[in-house]
């Protein structure tokens, strides 16, 4: 028995440091008062039920001998790179815990309290849902690595995407057409680059197709105009990074109101990387973003390391480069160029 109360004592304490990370994130970061509130609440909640039974947990508890701290000294599976992974690690761990407490509770007598923390398990799992929905993506600043094969002097996708992992780039895009290669090739490269790209903590975004997204588990997709709605997608996946490629004004609202996570805003200046683009849509465009959206974008389109500066001047801090980094017989050396001009 005794046993039973310490393991349900040291469930409630991690389910309340858990509670008290994501308290402090929505309170100093995501300054969002409603799950704040929430988050206190089901703390309060928590201690409440457990009151009567606060000495039988307190005598229970051996925290020095715990093998758990041996374990966890040697372990590096809690280590966080975004702060989605803070978000999502710190709400699996409170309701691991909920679920622990629940079924332990039953064992002790204390059915009652068991249901108790049934019902705050299933508050924990809307209020995760509500607090995913309201964390903004951010672009990584510098280059947006994109593929393009035919431009890149006989070296295959996954060459030159190793190449931009080594300079640093931090989000690739793969962008292939089905009449240059099959479906069967396109996931084969994209299953090898999320390897890479995972390894490295780079983000992972696939152009276009939705299946070759989710079978490689990429980080997000990216659509035209003409693709899937951003509430398609959602409805199959809505853990996806979704950008889109805007052209005007209005296209950039629309994504924005559809619930986008990025947007492209291009072609700054005529390229022809892309069968069937529509016209430079110039500095112009670029200039409305900057000052009229909050929304994280990447300016694209017959960039290049001559006219850069002119696309930073106006307030890019990500910037996709095509034909000038896949072609360039350096890869890394061309980037190194580029980060500089971008410093």
């Amino acid at each position: 028995m005794n046993n039973t109360y310490r393991i349900i004592d040291a469930n409630i304490n991690r389910m309340a440091e858990g509670i008290r990370v994501l308290e402090d994130h929505s309170r100093f970061i995501s300054e969002s008062k409603d799950i704040n509130s929430q988050l206190r609440d089901l703390r309060h909640k928590s201690r409440k039920i457990l009151k009567e039974l606060d000495s039988d947990l307190i005598s229970a508890r051996e925290s020095l001998s715990d093998q758990g701290l041996k374990i966890s000294e040697g372990s590096n599976l809690d280590n966080k790179t975004t702060e989605k992974e803070l978000i999502l690690s710190n709400f699996k761990r409170i309701q691991e815990a909920v679920r622990s407490i629940e079924e332990n509770l039953k064992v002790i007598g204390e059915y009652e309290k068991g249901k108790q923390f049934e019902q705050i398990r299933f508050e924990v799992y809307e209020i995760e849902k509500q607090y995913m929905s309201k964390l903004k993506f951010s672009l990584p600043e510098g280059i947006y690595g994109l593929t393009a094969e035919i431009y890149s002097n006989g070296r295959s996708n996954v060459e030159v995407v190793k190449e931009m992992i080594k300079a640093g780039i931090k989000i690739i895009q793969y962008r292939e057409k089905e009449e240059d290669k099959s479906k069967k090739e396109m996931l084969a490269e994209c299953l090898e680059i999320r390897k890479l790209t995972k390894a490295n903590e780079v983000i992972f975004i696939v152009n276009d197709h939705l299946d070759i997204t989710i079978l490689c588990k990429a980080d997000g997709i990216h659509l035209g105009q003409d693709d899937l709605s951003v509430q398609d997608i959602k409805k199959i996946n809505g853990n996806l990074i979704i950008g889109i490629s805007t052209h005007s004004p209005e296209q950039a609202e629309k994504a924005i109101s559809d619930g986008a996570d990025y947007i492209g805003v291009g072609p700054i200046f005529s390229t022809k990387t892309k069968k069937n683009v529509c016209d430079a849509v110039g500095l112009e465009y670029l200039d409305y973003i900057v000052k009229n959206t909050d929304i994280p974008f990447v300016a694209i389109g017959g960039i290049k390391e001559r006219n850069i500066d002119q696309v930073v001047e106006k307030g890019a801090k990500c910037i996709a480069l095509v034909t000038e980094i896949v072609g360039a017989e350096d890869i890394q050396g061309k980037i190194r160029k580029i980060n500089y001009k971008l410093k």
